[in-house]
């Protein structure tokens, strides 16, 4: 059962990293840091979109209109550090 919590646990890491990743991508793409017209960079930029769009569209959703502050990808992160630590600290000695 410890290696089904450990695994949960590294997904968790890995999928942060993914929106940090995917939001400093969106920063560079937005003040043209990055060649939008490169093959390479076009495939990384749609990898990231594609994998954290379904988490963070509903966050969108519900959030206000905050102009041209998408802080979304915060509230996400927030949310899989409270899923995370109630894991370790909740759901695992419990069961264990």
């Amino acid at each position: 059962m410890t290696a089904l919590f450990q695994t949960i646990i590294m997904a968790l890491d890995i999928y942060w990293w993914l929106i940090i990743g995917s939001a400093i991508f969106s920063w560079l793409y937005a003040f043209n840091v990055v060649n939008p017209n490169n093959q390479f960079v076009g495939t990384i930029g749609n990898f990231l979109y594609r994998v954290t769009e379904p988490a963070l569209r509903p966050i969108r959703n519900v959030m206000p209109d905050l102009g041209g502050i998408d802080i979304s990808p915060i509230i996400l992160l927030l949310l899989l550090f409270f899923v995370r630590q109630f894991i370790i600290t909740t759901v695992a000695p419990a069961i264990l």
